[in-house]
């Protein structure tokens, strides 16, 4: 079951799945592109069952497991992978429709689908969920607060969880992409510091790159998995000396463009 999977990674990661053998059950909010994907992934003799379905919404999420385990019996891997996010200084940051939504969408979806699915996963003693978080929830981005609070959420929640489930034979695996070629890029809005922000995806990874690597993850469970894989030295810089970090942005980055934003529109769309 791919939640998402109506575009980015959750779309790329149920063509390669499928690809595979495997049953998939693809969740997102816009059933036209799911029904695209899904006829697509039909055409080349695979199996789908579409659900449209909004993983803030906690009744949207229980008729989604309901309908893919009667249909299909069980779930054996889970991949929480909706989510989006907004790039903006935070004073610029709508409280409902930024701030409440990522938190809603990105971390209590995941976590309340995890829990809808659990169940049938313990009767059988065997499942594999992996949850997608991101490079920002070891490294936090300015312009990115919100963001990556939810990706930090998902990392500690994934860890508490694989050690709770484990002794039962469920795995629990969280992956953490650096940039990447995705809708994400959409959302940034007109200033000049996230058109700074926007210029990492000229350096970013494929959608296509990152859906391999989540479904060699699903071959061979591990832990995390960081990619690509020169992120983790910085991960290691930031935690051993966050002062140089935060001087480095606050110089060249923060000081630069905060000056310029000053008193602009921000960008409160939603995805």
């Amino acid at each position: 079951m791919i939640t998402g999977a109506s575009s980015g990674f959750g779309e790329d990661a149920a063509r390669l799945f499928a690809a595979e053998g495997c049953k998939l059950v693809l969740a997102a909010r816009r059933l036209e592109r799911l029904e695209s994907v899904a006829d697509e992934i039909r055409s080349r003799g695979g199996e789908v069952l579409v659900v449209q379905a909004d993983v803030s919404e906690r009744k949207e999420i229980e008729l989604l497991v309901s309908r893919a385990v009667d249909h299909f019996g069980r779930i054996d891997i889970l991949f929480n992978n909706a989510g989006f996010g907004r790039v903006n200084w935070l004073e610029g940051q709508d409280p409902e429709y930024d701030i409440e939504a990522q938190v809603r969408v990105n971390l209590l979806g995941t976590i309340q689908v995890t829990r809808a699915v659990l169940p049938q996963m313990l009767e059988r003693r065997k499942g594999h969920i992996i949850n997608m978080s991101s490079v920002a929830g070891l490294i936090p981005a300015p312009l990115m607060s919100i963001y990556c609070v939810t990706k930090s959420g998902i990392r500690a929640f994934s860890n508490a969880l694989r050690r709770e489930v484990s002794p039962f034979g469920i795995r629990v695996s969280t992956i953490y992409p650096g940039p990447a070629s995705t809708e994400f890029g959409l959302h940034l809005g007109e200033s000049e510091a996230r058109h700074a922000v926007s210029k990492i995806t000229n350096w970013s990874m494929s959608s296509e790159y990152v859906a391999r690597r989540i479904v060699d993850l699903a071959k061979r469970p591990r832990r995390s998995l960081v990619i690509p894989f020169w992120f983790l030295p910085l991960v290691t810089i930031n935690n051993i000396f966050p002062g140089m970090v935060d001087w480095i942005l606050g110089n060249f980055f923060i000081n630069r463009y905060h000056k310029l934003d000053a008193g602009a529109s921000h960008d409160t769309s939603t995805s």
